[in-house]
């Protein structure tokens, strides 16, 4: 659980329209040396050294085209599902790409604050896209009766980027019904202990589309892997708006791998040390007077909300600390900024560093 704020959250709401396209990476592209990153969510020391030599060892086979096969039986398998409710492709925002063209949509809706390119995506392909907006003071929960009835395109993250929000698994199942597409961006679940509440395995609930990310928990983001959970005939759809081998053999032997049984264990323990240091990371902020924790967290990240945040994000990074604004997110606003979580040891330079801009700035 996070620490109980010292002051009231600030007001979420669109005061602004912010830039959909700015994402973490543009904190640290280019930036100083040495710079500590806490503004891009993958896991640091990956990928791991057998996932790289397995990667490695896929380039003697470069001159053949990409056969995905055995990466989606190994999907398949990792969620027991058939192979034909499997759709491997270049990341997860490539599928935001594929749903947004191939789904015939009348009304798109996006539950926000959450990951910007399902929207960006959608109003690329022509869509009017409306916003339900989730509340800072109630926690950026999901009350299903928010949703408007006749929403026939849902989109929300789970857990939800940057909230770090876990919405159970029974709030989302009631979003769906007959002639909707429910998508659940599933992208840092494999950073959830037990990937409790992951709805990646059911087929009962209609229209359910669940996208899933391999770049996160394995470092994978350069290589561009990722996959779509659903029933065949959607699948079917989004496959056609696919250009041909749109995942690369080296992708494909990290798909492969990354389901394997020791891997889905390691992964697991990631999850584990992952929710210890978000802990220490929660504990370390409830130091803080007016600094307000959006949780309780269950994501490798953290939603905090301060005053002056963007002079604090500036300070933090001339003291060699990157990390990612808020404003950018529908729904927050210029006094919010997102956490990685790190080891403690990073957390505890991190924390001596904040207490330095805050003390300045006082």
């Amino acid at each position: 659980m996070s620490a109980p704020a010292e002051s009231a959250p600030p007001r979420a709401g669109a005061v602004h329209e912010p830039d959909l396209r700015h994402h973490g990476d543009a904190e640290v592209r280019g930036g100083e040396a040495g710079l500590t990153d806490l503004a891009v969510n993958v896991r640091t020391g990956t990928p791991p050294a057998w996932l790289k030599s397995r990667i490695a060892a896929s380039l003697d086979g470069l001159a053949a085209y990409p056969d995905g096969t055995a990466a989606r039986c190994a999907v398949a398998a990792r969620h027991g599902l058939p192979v034909e409710r499997v759709l491997l492709t270049s990341g997860a925002a490539e599928a935001f790409v594929l749903l947004a063209r191939a789904v015939r949509a009348r009304r798109p809706v996006v539950v926000h604050p959450q990951f910007t390119e399902p929207e960006a995506a959608l109003r690329d392909a022509g869509h009017s896209v409306g916003r339900v907006l989730l509340d800072a003071r109630d926690g950026f929960r999901l009350d299903p009766a928010a949703v408007p009835d006749d929403a026939d395109l849902v989109v929300v993250g789970n857990p939800t980027n940057p909230t770090s929000v876990l919405h159970p698994a029974g709030v989302l199942g009631a979003l769906a019904r007959p002639g909707r597409t429910l998508v659940v961006d599933e992208a840092f679940m494999d950073a959830v202990p037990g990937e409790r509440e992951s709805l990646a395995g059911r087929k009962d609930l209609p229209g359910l589309v669940v996208l899933r990310s391999l770049t996160k928990t394995w470092g994978l983001a350069g290589l561009r892997i990722g996959y779509v959970l659903a029933a065949p005939e959607i699948l079917a759809e989004l496959a056609r708006a696919q250009p041909l081998w749109p995942v690369s053999s080296p992708a494909l032997v990290a798909a492969e791998a990354c389901c394997e049984p020791a891997a889905l264990a390691e992964a697991e323990a990631a999850a584990v040390r992952i929710a210890a240091d978000r802990e220490h990371l929660l504990a370390r902020l409830g130091e803080f007077g007016g600094i307000t924790v959006c949780g309780p967290a269950e994501g490798p990240f953290v939603l905090i909300g301060l005053p002056a945040a963007a002079a604090v994000r500036t300070g933090l990074r001339a003291r060699g600390f990157a990390v990612r604004r808020g404003d950018t997110f529908p729904g927050l606003g210029p006094d919010w900024l997102r956490l990685a979580v790190r080891d403690r040891a990073t957390t505890d330079r991190f924390t001596a560093a904040l207490a330095d801009v805050l003390d300045e700035q006082a």
